[in-house]
């Protein structure tokens, strides 16, 4: 099964909205057949697999990462009936699938046709694997990632509002792969204003080369401040971008947007703001399975303040800047007690170049 996992992470940024699956075809001790889910209206798995393994699949074991699929509304036919017509005469899942299309359907189906099915084995690094893909079934919401990078002391830029660039070299490629790996990227509409970025996934530097599959990049802007200059708005041929208002928006504003080729979604307010609540129903209603937060202090201030934070990375600098008027990670006020801070859960520090990076589930 640990060959198997190894196999679905291969589809990491690839599969959204599905699943990352693995399946390994295993006959007299040795592997006859291999296959992972490569993307959406790409064979699954199960199928790969099995198909590899040919006539040598009877009599078999099927190890595969997730229960195999029973139901129709998808663009590939249902895994169980090929997975009966092979032969296998066992399977052996890591995790049943929370979608509720299939959730335990898949299993019972196995065991109708009398094949042996056993559930379970490596189910948590399973569902670590999936763990944007189980939140988004299960919630409707996509798994949110906030990341930042700091000095150590915790701040995010100067009091003019200096931030390039506070980590090193390696910090920010790290930053980059994670974009490859996310269906979506938000920052608020400040950081568009102040930074210009670009909010690509990049593979390199130098050369300059961007990765083939690009999150959707959002932008929190209340007002449409963003400029058509913006490069958010000026390359969306290499990816989409997506600006999130509301009414108080001017439509003057809206219009040249929207022939720039940007998307421009009203919603509504909490404070003031764009609702970060209203914007994920969105993003999960159309398949954003995982979003990562990139704005300054006042975004990640609100996602945590609603409760939508799933995961923090924070990449540290071994610098301290001071200063009461520098921007901190997280803007507005603080708590007023320290039972009211927000606990990390599965910490883990590791060294990259000259920074650290220090992540955990809220």
């Amino acid at each position: 099964m640990t060959l198997a996992l190894r196999l679905a992470a291969k589809g990491q940024g690839k599969t959204s909205p599905n699943p990352m699956v693995g399946a390994l075809v295993v006959k007299n001790g040795r592997i006859v057949g291999r296959g992972y889910h490569q993307g959406p209206g790409q064979p699954h798995a199960e199928i790969l697999a099995l198909n590899q393994a040919g006539p040598r699949a009877r009599g078999a074991t099927l190890y595969v990462t997730l229960e195999p699929c029973c139901h129709l509304r998808k663009r590939t036919p249902p895994c169980v009936p090929a997975v009966r017509q092979s032969g296998v005469r066992q399977v052996v899942v890591a995790m049943t699938d929370p979608n509720p299309m299939v959730k335990g359907r898949g299993i019972a189906a196995l065991r109708r046709a009398a094949i042996t099915v056993t559930t379970g084995l490596a189910q948590e690094e399973a569902a670590q694997l999936n763990r944007a893909y189980v939140h988004w079934v299960t919630t409707g919401h996509p798994y949110v990632i906030l990341k930042a990078g700091m000095t150590l002391d915790g701040k995010v830029a100067t009091a003019k509002g200096e931030s390039r660039w506070i980590t090193g070299p390696r910090a920010r490629q790290a930053a980059h792969r994670l974009r490859t790996q996310v269906d979506a990227v938000v920052v608020g509409v400040g950081t568009v204003l102040r930074d210009n970025p670009a909010l690509t996934a990049r593979l390199s530097a130098r050369p300059r080369k961007l990765a083939p599959r690009q999150p959707l990049r959002v932008v929190l802007d209340s007002r449409l401040r963003t400029p058509l200059t913006a490069t958010v708005c000026t390359k969306q041929d290499r990816a989409k971008t997506l600006i999130a208002t509301t009414s108080r928006a001017s439509r003057a504003r809206r219009r040249p947007l929207e022939r720039a080729g940007v998307e421009v979604v009203s919603l509504s307010t909490k404070n003031g703001r764009v609702s970060l609540p209203a914007l994920m129903r969105l993003l999960g209603k159309r398949g954003i399975t995982s979003v990562l937060i990139e704005g300054g202090s006042t975004v990640n201030a609100a996602a945590l303040r609603e409760k939508l934070v799933n995961h923090v990375l924070f990449y540290l600098a071994p610098t301290l800047m001071g200063g009461q008027d520098a921007k901190a990670v997280i803007g507005d006020c603080s708590p007023k007690r320290l039972a009211q801070a927000l606990p990390l859960r599965h910490l883990t520090v590791r060294r990259i170049g000259t920074d650290l990076a220090v992540e955990g589930d809220l």
